[in-house]
């Protein structure tokens, strides 16, 4: 090189002194040598785009998992937060955070030493190209070959053949570092390879190293010159990029409603790989044309060989390049993007929103002390055992604590039949019942269900003559009758929308709660007129009635009318129904009826059809001259009283007010108003209490005006919803209800549809774990499913807004286990919530009750932090699930798992 020729010119023509000073110069140029190796080895920040797929994962992995068509650059994915996501956002694991690097140029711009004419070349190529970021290691090699300067292709034949030798050994990791920190490193091998020729070179005549020592002052003068040019440059090029990051944030927002969920379309698991690439490049559409340029032909040819592979490695690599998958800390990030586009949670819940939002644990009294602690520990490997417990295949945790009903004082109000949990949740098995099926997909589930699936034949024994069931071979089948409509549900529905036209099932009408069900057949056959209907009753003597219910695929819950709240805010109900259910609503004042008025909007009717309405025997005489009384004291309006002759019964119509106008001029203030300090919305674990809460009558009250008509009402805000007040993610309640339904609609069009490996043909029964408006129920409403949204008793009590908007939910506490029989579900969501859990409980009883809920063959997807979705992942499979997809990206994750028929070989020792 010239700087050592340089260097030599000024010894001695003598021989000693000439090795002497050969020795130092050579320990010299090592040195440099080193410095630039280390100093270069720094991944240079403008080569990360937003649109870059090898830049966001740091590992080919990520390439497997969701590879693309070469076609077209990945979009900004998973920016459900309205807020512009930071500069580090999507960073691999090997770079390093953008203001950090930056700091690091500065700093080096000004240091002594310049960095090489190559990297100004590669950089300013980048530049001018729009940012575009090579994608594989052979762009980058091409870079390499065009732009180096003159020096760099000064390495000799020996340095370039050992460079292709090393080429094939590069791992699928190192291939997706940035190609400039490959070139830097070519570089620095191509100047040692120089030094040692020019070591090589020296010659002892005067007059050679006379003219080497004028080619080193030329050299020193023009590296100089390029150090000035190169701090310049540098300077500049910084200056551009932070003028194009301040581009990319402003128009973020636009980006991300059109571009973020393609992704997992495409990265879908094995199960779901009959859709081939060119159908996905049919239905996505070209993104950012603003940030990157056109692939090149021979990227798009190893993009396709990235797909090939991807579909033969996908599985074995789903579990291990988890961690490998980014996990840069964000803290300024309101959310991050993920394969699906959507955001993990949509952005994060606003701290000051949660002030302005009531918990349903700050409303109900009487709450039972919960576990604090949470459990960070991994227990894959977890030893399971199937529970050894009286109910057997049909245990209930919360509902079959025998040790808990047998301390009970009295049971006069069914608390033997209310929820009673173990102090310290089960976790183990449920087992499954001999000979279980697949269960019969909808809509043919509602008339015919698998014996063995609910191997009970009590209530066809009982109620067979009544239309109930009946059991058919291998079958139990469910004529649609009923112990007041033994001719069929849709006669006896369409005989009540005849008595009172005004109900306009599935437009004025929609939610719908039934008292008593038994196996639910009035709620399965209103899905006919577009009406959702929450039906309950108690796991009693009609054995299995509710299972029967859910396994024919229509929405009911155990419950029980007895000394507690239901578990439902007030004011939500369309329409109450009661087909003889048993209840003895005129009993104690009421106490029972006056918690339906709870319940049932203001505007809304009470359909009582019952033998006390038709029938003259003393006993309904009686009764039905107690409940006239009670009416009347409670200000409904009995609007119809009428016979269906083909059924031979009779049904009674009562209409609740919506002004408090009959309350003040009632002569017996009996029933009671309630105390203004009595919360109607308290409902978890609260006495009920004999009085009426007061109907509301300001305008802007829930409750005041009916909610729009069904479909309409699902996608607009509720006029109650005041823009003063913060939603839970930190908008105007009203955008923030329109933003979350924007999300979960694009997320489940874009990827839960596609993405996830879900036949969704065999999945009706749906439970969103952890809801907030309601937004992943609404998205389904197109679908043959129905989704009950949870609303967690520690989180904003939002339950009212998802009834609102024609769906329905229920309170729960997720520390506890859920009132169903198990095997109910076809697919649970949750979304942010073991986070969240494992704050006041631990997660291995939550996992436990999820797999005892969860149908074999049923689906779970989790979205959460990525610590809460690796713990899950691991208790899956301990617990023989299938994961078929997990992905972790800055401390956020996603999972999709399936049950499978996999149950312990031990029992539980009994205690």
């Amino acid at each position: 090189m010239a700087i050592g020729k340089g260097r030599n010119s000024k010894r001695s023509t003598s021989g000693s002194y000439t090795s002497t000073v050969t020795t130092v110069v050579f320990v010299a140029l090592c040195v440099v040598g080193l410095w630039m190796l280390t100093s270069n080895s720094i991944i240079s920040p403008q080569t990360t785009t937003r649109t870059s797929t090898a830049s966001s994962f740091s590992s080919s992995a990520a390439d497997r998992l969701f590879s693309k068509p070469a076609d077209r650059k990945d979009p900004p994915v998973y920016e459900d937060s309205q807020g512009d996501l930071p500069d580090d956002a999507i960073k691999s694991d090997e770079t390093k955070p953008l203001q950090a690097t930056n700091d690091e140029d500065e700093q080096k711009s000004q240091e002594d030493q310049p960095k090489s004419e190559e990297t100004q070349n590669v950089e300013g190529g980048e530049d001018n190209n729009g940012k575009q970021e090579p994608e594989q290691e052979t762009s980058g090699e091409n870079k390499n070959e065009e732009e180096n300067p003159p020096e760099g292709k000064q390495s000799s034949a020996g340095e370039e053949e050992k460079q292709q030798e090393n080429e094939p050994q590069v791992t699928e990791e190192s291939s997706e570092k940035n190609p400039e920190a490959e070139e830097l490193t070519q570089q620095t091998k191509d100047e040692q390879s120089n030094e040692n020729q020019s070591q090589e070179q020296n010659q002892p005549e005067a007059e050679a190293e006379k003219r080497e020592g004028e080619s080193q002052e030329n050299s020193q003068e023009s590296q100089s010159q390029i150090t000035e040019e190169d701090q310049q440059q540098r300077l500049q090029q910084q200056q551009e990029e932070e003028q194009q990051q301040q581009q990319q944030q402003q128009t973020q927002e636009q980006e991300k409603s059109d571009m973020s969920d393609e992704t997992l379309q495409q990265s879908s698991q094995p199960d779901s790989q009959e859709t081939t690439s060119d159908e996905i490049q049919q239905k996505e559409e070209p993104q950012q044309s603003q940030e990157s340029s056109q692939t090149t032909d021979e990227d798009k040819e190893q993009m396709k060989d990235q797909k090939t592979q991807s579909e033969s490695n996908l599985q074995e690599d789903n579990s291990d390049q988890e961690s490998k998958q980014g996990t840069t800390t964000q803290d300024k990030a309101p959310s991050v993007s993920f394969p699906g586009g959507e955001s993990s949670g949509i952005p994060k819940e606003s701290k000051e929103s949660k002030k302005s939002w009531s918990t349903q644990a700050d409303q109900s009294e009487n709450q039972k002390e919960r576990r604090k602690e949470g459990s960070d520990g991994t227990i894959y490997g977890y030893t399971w055992q199937l529970c050894n417990e009286t109910a057997g295949q049909d245990y209930i945790p919360c509902l079959d604590n025998e040790k808990a009903i047998m301390k009970l004082h009295g049971r006069k109000h069914y608390e033997h039949r209310e929820r009673h949990c173990p102090e310290e949740p089960p976790t183990c098995l449920v087992p499954l019942p001999e000979m279980y099926k697949t269960p019969v997909e909808w809509p043919k589930s509602r008339d015919k269900i698998w014996y063995h699936n609910v191997p009970h034949t009590l209530l066809a024994e009982v109620k067979g003559h009544q239309n109930w069931v009946k059991v058919t071979g291998e079958f139990l089948t469910f004529p649609g009758g009923g112990t007041q409509f033994i001719h069929g549900a849709m006669h006896y529905i369409d005989f009540i929308q005849k008595s009172i036209p005004d109900i306009a099932w599935g437009k004025r009408t929609r939610v719908v709660l039934d008292v008593g069900c038994g196996v639910a057949s009035f709620g399965g056959y209103l899905f006919d007129r577009d009406v959702l209907t929450m039906s309950f009753a108690p796991k009693d003597e009609h054995e299995a009635q509710v299972q029967f219910a859910l396994e024919r695929g229509i929405p009911a819950i155990s419950a029980v009318m007895g000394s507690q709240r239901l578990p439902f805010p007030s004011r939500v109900f369309d329409l109450l129904h009661c087909a003889r259910c048993r209840v003895p609503w005129h009993v104690e004042g009421g106490t029972l009826l006056l918690e339906l008025n709870r319940v049932l909007r203001p505007g809304g009717y009470f359909v009582w059809s019952a033998t006390p309405v038709y029938q003259k025997l003393n006993e309904d005489v009686e009764i039905w001259k107690e409940m006239s009384a009670l009416t009347v004291s409670m200000c409904w309006e009995l609007v119809s009283i009428n016979r269906d002759k083909l059924n031979s019964i009779g049904a009674a119509i009562y209409r609740k007010p919506t002004t408090n106008d009959c309350y003040e001029q009632r002569k017996h203030k009996r029933p009671p108003l309630c105390k203004t300090d009595d919360d109607p919305n308290a409902a978890w674990y609260v006495p009920l209490q004999s009085c009426m809460h007061r109907v509301p009558v300001d305008g802007a009250e829930r409750g005041t005006r009916w909610p729009e008509e069904w479909p309409r009402r699902v996608q607009v805000p509720p006029y109650w919803l005041n823009k003063s007040q913060m939603g839970i993610y930190g908008r105007p309640a009203p955008d923030d209800f329109a933003s979350d339904y924007q999300h979960w609609k694009r997320v489940v069009q874009k990827s839960y549809l596609n993405g996830l490996g879900i036949s969704w043909s065999n999945v009706r029964n749906v439970m969103d774990m952890r809801a907030v408006y309601g937004g992943f129920a609404a998205a389904l409403r197109d679908l043959k499913v129905w989704v009950l949204n949870v609303v967690n008793i520690d989180s904003p009590d939002t339950l009212p807004i998802i009834y609102e908007r024609g769906l329905f939910g229920i309170y729960h506490d997720w520390c506890e286990s859920f009132s169903t029989y198990p095997r109910t579900y076809d697919l649970l969501h949750a979304d942010h919530l073991f986070s969240k859990v494992k704050k006041r409980c631990k997660i291995a009883p939550l996992m436990t009750e999820i797999d005892r809920i969860v149908r074999p063959g049923g689906k779970l997807i989790v979205r959460d932090e990525s610590s809460a979705v690796g713990e899950v992942e691991n208790l899956l499979k301990s617990l023989h699930w299938e994961v078929h997809l997990t992905f972790s990206k800055d401390q956020e994750g996603i999972l999709s798992a399936q049950k499978s028929l996999w149950r312990p070989d031990t029992f539980v020792a009994s205690s």
